[in-house]
């Protein structure tokens, strides 16, 4: 999925908040995947990467107008 960002100046950014969601997306689900089967050492691993994931995505999201943000927080991807 691509969000057309409304000022095309924001593009970049824009493109890359929404690169560091879906990574965070595959993360989470690995990391439910892990918690179902009881893995507590990769279940902690993957916890990090998502923290990680998300705090560069959220780095990235406070530079964006709050119109560019609302369009990403309104995807189907968050």
């Amino acid at each position: 999925m691509e969000i057309i960002a409304i000022n095309k100046s924001h593009q970049t950014k824009v493109n890359r908040a929404i690169y560091w969601l879906k990574k965070y997306n595959e993360l989470n689900t690995q990391r439910d995947t892990a918690s179902d089967y009881d893995e507590s050492a990769l279940y902690k691993k993957l916890d990090r990467q998502c923290a990680a994931s998300f705090d560069k995505y959220l780095d990235i999201v406070c530079e964006l107008p709050k119109r560019e943000r609302e369009r990403i927080e309104k995807s189907e991807l968050y």
